[in-house]
């Protein structure tokens, strides 16, 4: 089905930088499995592609269960065969809140679906990678501003996205006798539903609220594309894209 020969997947494909990304790979001629939780936002993100749907499958899955993750992969080995590229790309935030105030739920949400969510996917992609022929793919981690510098009350959104750094060093190291590339895409103030507040002002370390400038989620979904094109000899192994004038750089 694939028009390049390669399959994708993408979690979080129901809605900003998931959907955005899955569908530039569409339009890059990949077949790409599209997965999240909700199975109507799929379906929507396979009905934007538009003639490059019939290059898209939806698969609702939560991928903090492992089960539902060897389900999903399953799916894929029987529909595809192989899997080229994996987007990690599912994630979420928590309130902002004092440190001491953040609950232990809200923690645990928060490590199921941005780190074991991401290490379960990575896994089930690195062994269908290294067992199909030709052998080999590439695994591409959501990071983070946050994964370098993190935001006021973001204690639990932080470690996680430092801990994707580590997983994603581990899992590029690990690959390379098996040809399976892994990088990370740090991704600063992307356009999207989750952003919108921004433009309305986000708490600085000042304390003070500010508004934050933003950047269109193509930007973000055509450097997904870039850094999954690559030939397996090379590797992006971190990229950071941001909208130019966001604090980050000095903070200010």
């Amino acid at each position: 089905m694939a028009l390049n020969g390669k399959v994708a997947l993408v979690t979080g494909a129901g809605s900003g930088i998931g959907r955005a990304s899955a569908l530039a790979l569409l339009r890059a001629g990949y077949a790409v499995v599209v997965a999240g939780r909700r199975g109507d936002a799929l379906a929507e993100t396979v009905g934007l592609a538009g003639e490059d749907s019939e290059r898209a499958l939806a698969v609702p899955a939560d991928i903090t269960q492992p089960d539902a993750v060897a389900a999903l992969f399953d799916t894929i080995s029987a529909k595809f065969g192989r899997l080229d590229v994996l987007f990690n790309n599912a994630g979420a935030g928590h309130p902002a809140v004092p440190f001491e105030d953040l609950t232990f739920d809200q923690w645990r949400k928060v490590v199921d679906l941005n780190l074991n969510a991401t290490f379960l996917c990575a896994q089930a992609a690195f062994r269908m990678m290294k067992g199909q022929s030709p052998r080999g793919g590439r695994i591409i981690n959501n990071g983070s501003i946050s994964a370098h510098t993190p935001r006021p009350l973001s204690s639990a959104y932080t470690a996680t996205k430092h801990a994707v750094s580590g997983l994603t060093k581990s899992i590029s190291l690990d690959g390379r006798p098996f040809d399976i590339c892994c990088g990370q895409i740090d991704i600063g103030n992307a356009e999207t539903p989750l952003t919108a507040r921004m433009k309305q002002g986000v708490l600085q370390p000042s304390g003070e609220l500010a508004a934050e400038p933003t950047m269109d989620v193509e930007i973000v979904a055509q450097t997904v594309v870039y850094m999954a094109s690559l030939p397996l000899d090379a590797n992006v192994l971190f990229l950071t894209v941001m909208a130019n004038k966001m604090p980050f750089v000095g903070r200010g």
